[in-house]
């Protein structure tokens, strides 16, 4: 079988499930099988496939028609300027939490040496974005899982960025090492009792312990920020990502550890998703 004819054959397998990217993740689930980018793929579509890489894209195609994410089965996501690895132990890195970088790199534009910590750092895709826009930066990320750290160790090593940042298995409550110019942070922050109106592709595949808020979606939010308040520098800049319908309650969370609000930044739908602090 040529890789058009397999390619035709994995777009129907997708669509029949109602996957509205079939054409292209089709495409990117050949190249992971043949080991080549998708412009081959293109220009060599009647090529013959290897029995092997054929056995191995219907692997793929098969377990993507269960809706497991597209970036899971290549383990790699693009987030900003550059390529992830990701694994089911992370957080797929969505474009909404590239708010988070954005705004720090506005926040740190005349800067020119800052530590920051990123609290929860799951692949590291935020901090080790950070670093590689600012050159004279340092990093701390922090995460309970032990799985997340060497994924974060391990992008850091392929960004070069490894001698600017250190990563340490813990709970936010039991950190007390250093302090900083910024924190940032997207901590769970979604209901518990929503985590099973979810899409599939999130509810059955994505880490709960980078999705559970707890009962009112705070749970998390609230120890952060408490633990930040220490954390931080006078006058440093905390930058939490929120869900769509936490603004107020979160903003009275920060102004009792003592935070000034600076700005409440909007998602790419327009929902409040980042709030923008400074401890005073």
């Amino acid at each position: 079988m040529n890789i058009k004819s397999a390619i035709i054959i994995g777009k129907n397998i997708l669509k029949d499930q109602y996957i509205q990217t079939a054409q292209l993740d089709t495409e990117i689930l050949m190249a992971k099988a043949i080991d080549e980018d998708r412009k081959y793929i293109i220009l060599n579509d009647q090529k013959n496939l290897k029995n092997t890489n054929l056995k191995y894209f219907k692997k793929l195609i098969k377990e993507r028609a269960s809706r497991k994410p597209i970036a899971y089965l290549v383990e790699q996501k693009f987030f900003w300027n550059s390529e992830f690895t990701v694994t089911n132990d992370t957080l797929i890195p969505r474009p909404d939490t590239e708010l988070l970088v954005e705004n720090i790199l506005k926040l740190t534009k005349n800067k020119n040496k800052m530590n920051i910590l990123d609290v929860g750092v799951g692949s590291g895709c935020v901090l080790l974005s950070i670093l590689k826009e600012k050159k004279n930066f340092y990093g701390t990320g922090i995460d309970i899982s032990k799985k997340c750290i060497n994924i974060s160790k391990k992008n850091a090593i392929k960004l070069k960025l490894d001698s600017r940042v250190r990563f340490y298995k813990s709970d936010v409550d039991k950190f007390s090492l250093g302090k900083y110019d910024i924190i940032v942070s997207n901590p769970p922050y979604i209901k518990n009792y929503n985590l099973k109106y979810l899409e599939r592709d999130v509810a059955n595949f994505e880490p709960k312990l980078a999705l559970d808020g707890g009962l009112d979606g705070l749970l998390k939010i609230r120890k952060v920020i408490r633990k930040s308040s220490e954390l931080i520098k006078k006058n440093g800049k905390f930058i939490l990502e929120i869900g769509f319908d936490q603004k107020n309650k979160v903003i009275n969370l920060l102004n009792k550890e003592g935070f000034y609000i600076n700005s409440t930044l909007k998602d790419l739908a327009k929902n409040d998703r980042c709030i923008v602090s400074k401890k005073i």
